[in-house]
């Protein structure tokens, strides 16, 4: 059943994408010209993307998952999306509390700092900036300005480019079956081509309920190497705008293949979607400094 409504999603977006480009005149028409993306566009990325995905057993799965959580075009048809992130560590260790806005075509990204909104920063596609240049920012910009989005974003983010996926043995979790897919990257995707993600999907639902990770930023681990594995728990997932992403986290040391201690509470609030955004939005402020480096 699966793989038959994944070949009649691909149909659809087929079909879409044949139909007979807009012109510039019809897009100011049907209002679709002020639109953050255009349609036209959605259909391209999203046909590619799904030929990207049908292409493997892994991506098979992740595509009914990314299909589960409300599907890629609706993904992008919304625009660019905000949201609260509250990382808070247990035991010590430093909160990261912002209000942040992503542009999910660029990957670009703006970050307000809870307690201080006027206090800023993010990444503008090639250089991560704080505003204003003598603010203490409690975290590494270039690191921090799209990895919750990387989070939140999960399946949807799997479509990109660069991104390899692999099917991995079934497991049973706490009482539920769930497809593993295993998520690698290219060399030079990104700061840290050297991750890997372990996706948790429901068998029953397609939903993801969790993940394992590394991280292998370069700034971090300037030497090469990696964290050590952990495990993030859905909480909860709640549906905005045709998407459901989740409302929160608990991460675990992941040892022994199994879960260990609880080390971080991550809240998700306040999530929208913002398709009137001016492309402005996300461009370096005046009297920002940007950031050397990792």
């Amino acid at each position: 059943m699966k793989m038959k409504n994944s070949i009649l999603t691909i149909l659809s977006i087929i079909f879409l994408y044949n139909c007979t480009p807009k012109s510039k005149e019809e897009l100011a028409a049907s209002g679709e010209e002020s639109q953050f993306i255009p349609e036209t566009w959605v259909s391209e990325r999203v046909l590619a993307s799904a030929k990207r995905l049908q292409a493997s057993p892994g991506g098979v799965k992740i595509f009914a998952s990314i299909e589960a959580h409300g599907g890629l075009t609706q993904w992008f048809r919304n625009g660019p999306v905000s949201f609260h992130f509250d990382y808070q560590p247990l035991g010590g260790g430093t909160r990261r509390n912002t209000f942040q806005t992503v542009d999910k075509w660029s990957s670009k990204a703006v970050h307000e700092l809870w307690e201080d909104r006027s206090v800023k920063f993010g990444w503008d596609g090639k250089n991560a900036w704080q505003y204003p240049d003598t603010a203490s920012i409690p975290m590494n910009p270039r690191f921090w300005s799209l990895t919750p989005y990387y989070f939140l974003g999960l399946p949807f983010v799997l479509a990109d480019d660069g991104v390899i996926l692999t099917d991995i043995d079934d497991l049973t979790f706490e009482g539920k079956e769930y497809d593993l897919v295993k998520a690698t990257y290219e060399t030079g995707t990104g700061d840290a081509s050297g991750d890997f993600y372990v996706i948790y999907i429901d068998k029953e639902t397609d939903l993801m309920a969790g993940l394992r990770y590394i991280v292998s930023y370069p700034g971090f681990y300037p030497d090469g190497g990696h964290s050590p594995e952990k495990f993030m728990k859905i909480l909860d997932l709640r549906e905005t705008s045709a998407i459901k992403l989740a409302t929160g986290y608990h991460t675990h040391w992941w040892k022994n293949e199994s879960l260990a201690a609880h080390i971080t509470t991550i809240e998700v609030s306040d999530v929208s979607f913002n398709n009137d955004l001016n492309r402005d939005f996300f461009q370096i402020p005046a009297g920002a400094k940007t950031q050397e480096g990792y």
